[in-house]
């Protein structure tokens, strides 16, 4: 080797050091390639992940086959060869799948020198796994007195150790995982009490995996921690019809998987579209910036079942337009509800309340108003009842375009109101929903607002018989 020759594989081998692309393209020239430039520009984002003090999740989405754990692997032997004192952790699907990312690791900086390609060692000199640590899926780097890497699963271990990086590599498995709630909330579970456990302080978390759902772990990190969250999304064309990277998948042989997989399933896989995101009713719905003044309602929907949620809206309408102002969401016993909705109403000045009379409601109002009087001393709001006799699905349906285009939640409706949010968002145009609460009533909204629902009013005798005289006590 000359020379030169020397002097510009020492600099390739600082860049490798001090860069993740340039260790990547040093250990896998036939994959990072140049023409491949999405390549350098996901691993520039990775990086400045890592250096970023302020985002302590990662979240990056792409099509198969185009490096994304390749990228993971190269990425746990550069923090190890960058800082051997470094613990990493890595989770896959299953052990299996975590012994074999734990290999790759370990063969990557285990390679030894043959001719004149340059291996792990070349860049870092001073990583190497400790002797005699023959364990598949753990071992320690030489010279630490901790392990320094364990790969483990939802149904492995991680008992007793603690890691500086934390990196999840594809944690379900198929549609059909994505499609079981059950097991989308076991993997979230498993994630947040043993994994996030073994982070320690600020640690970088950086999460690899298909957007099969909204409620995958992904978007459930996304929705929990967004200030702390960087993503990164790639999908396999765009807009324009170009391809992410046509020497990975062509157009044509695109096109060829296309036809062959289910819709949702290809808009999951290769452009990073949750399967219930596609299908759901509502994509995003406006927020207001300021409310404004006028006659302020309420609607309200009693649970029907004991799984129901009770859901109570007070709003105004302006131009034909609902403004959320409030709301209580809820699916405690009715003697929680009563005085929750009761306390909305007085504390919203709502001026009418409509109460569906179907399943109880009739009591229920009965009982609301009953606690305006004896609580608050006020019988400003008027309490009518609604009879509901129109099919729930078919209404929610109708008004569906209505409501995503005229009306406004509060700016903060996404935190303020998780659950009533996570029901809005996630109910599907087709298929069984496993709650229509919040939903319907929106619904029921519209319907008010566009043409006004038909109400019956409750006499005084009615509800409370002689005691009550709503004049008598009328406050504004």
């Amino acid at each position: 080797m000359t020379r030169d020759e020397v002097i510009k594989l020492g600099a390739k081998l600082e860049l490798a050091r001090r860069h993740l692309y340039d260790f990547c393209k040093i250990l896998y020239s036939s994959f990072y390639k140049d023409e491949r430039p999405y390549l350098k520009e996901f691993c520039e984002s990775v990086e400045n992940f890592i250096n970023d003090k302020n985002k302590r999740f990662l979240i990056i989405n792409a099509p198969p086959r185009h490096g994304k754990s390749l990228t993971a692997q190269c990425l746990t032997a550069w923090l190890l060869g960058r800082n051997p004192a470094s613990r990493v952790m890595t989770a896959s699907y299953n052990e299996d799948v975590a012994s074999v990312f734990s290999k790759n690791v370990r063969n990557t900086i285990q390679t030894e020198k043959i001719g004149e390609r340059v291996v792990f060692s070349d860049m870092f000199p001073k990583t190497k796994v400790k002797y005699g640590d023959a364990s598949a899926k753990k071992w320690t780097i030489d010279g630490q007195s901790q392990i320094s890497y364990l790969a483990t699963s939802p149904n492995g271990t991680a008992t007793g150790f603690g890691c500086d990086y934390l990196i999840c590599d594809d944690l379900i498995k198929s549609a059909e995982e994505a499609y079981n709630e059950t097991a989308l909330d076991n993997t979230y579970q498993w994630f947040v009490n043993t994994m996030l456990s073994r982070l320690e302080g600020q640690k970088k978390c950086i999460i690899i995996m298909t957007r099969w759902s909204s409620r995958d772990l992904a978007g459930r990190i996304m929705e929990a921690f967004r200030d702390e969250c960087e993503i990164i999304k790639y999908h396999v064309q765009d807009e324009n019809g170009k391809m992410l990277c046509e020497d990975i998948l062509s157009e044509k042989d695109m096109n060829l998987i296309k036809r062959e997989m289910n819709v949702d399933i290809f808009e999951a896989n290769y452009n990073q579209t949750p399967i219930d995101v596609k299908g759901r009713l509502y994509q995003e719905l406006k927020e207001w910036e300021k409310a404004p003044e006028g006659k302020i309602l309420n609607y309200t929907d009693t649970a029907d079942t004991g799984t129901d949620f009770l859901c109570s809206i007070n709003y105004v309408i302006f131009e034909k337009e609902a403004y959320i102002l409030d709301l209580y969401f809820s699916d405690e016993a009715m003697e929680v509800t009563e005085p929750k909705v009761a306390e909305l109403l007085h504390t919203g000045a709502v001026q009418e309340c409509s109460i569906e009379s179907n399943n109880g409601g009739r009591g229920f109002a009965r009982n609301v108003e009953r606690l305006l009087l004896d609580k608050y001393g006020s019988n400003r709001t008027i309490i009518n009842t609604v009879p509901q006799t129109h099919n729930k699905e078919s209404r929610i349906l109708a008004s569906s375009a209505w409501v995503q285009n005229h009306i406004y939640m509060p700016p903060n409706w996404k935190t303020r109101f998780p659950e009533f949010y996570k029901q809005v968002m996630s109910y599907q145009r087709k298929g069984k929903n496993a709650h229509d609460d919040a939903v319907d009533v929106l619904a029921s909204i519209y319907e008010q607002t566009t043409s006004g629902m038909e109400v019956q009013i409750l006499s005084d005798s009615e509800l409370y018989g002689s005691r009550y005289n709503r004049s008598s006590v009328f406050e504004r």
